[in-house]
């Protein structure tokens, strides 16, 4: 396993997630502009999850994707911990609290796990078998 490449992975796919929830907020589509950027960033994260999943597996299939993918969701909400709601969230009424207890947080959180668990399924592990 290598979780130096795991997190570096993590980190860009953290960066991207973030990039996307930032900008939808500045494309008013909804009236609710939370519920917009929360659905912009599930729907961006299913390939950013996956590119994530394919440059980690790039070098070969060492690990098993679950491992990946815990890594990959604890860089995540390490990253929302230090930055995303110190500086996106309280300013703006929210809490740690709010965040890390709203559904949709978890919801996105297990998707991202989901993808990273299905690219191993789909992409890695017919390598494992054929070896």
């Amino acid at each position: 396993m290598k979780t130096i490449r795991a997190t570096a992975t993590g980190i860009l796919v953290w960066i991207l997630g973030v990039s996307v929830f930032t900008v939808s907020y500045f494309v008013p589509l909804m009236e609710d502009p939370d519920l917009q950027a929360n659905i912009a960033l599930a729907i961006s994260l299913l390939p950013f999850a996956w590119l994530g999943a394919s440059i980690y597996y790039r070098k070969g299939p060492e690990t098993h994707g679950a491992k990946v993918g815990i890594i990959m969701v604890a860089t995540a909400i390490i990253l929302n911990g230090i930055i995303t709601i110190p500086f996106m969230i309280i300013p703006y009424g929210g809490s740690y609290f709010s965040f890390f207890t709203a559904t949709s947080f978890w919801l996105i959180t297990f998707e991202y796990l989901m993808v990273v668990l299905l690219y191993w399924r789909i992409m890695v592990k017919p390598e494992l078998i054929q070896s």
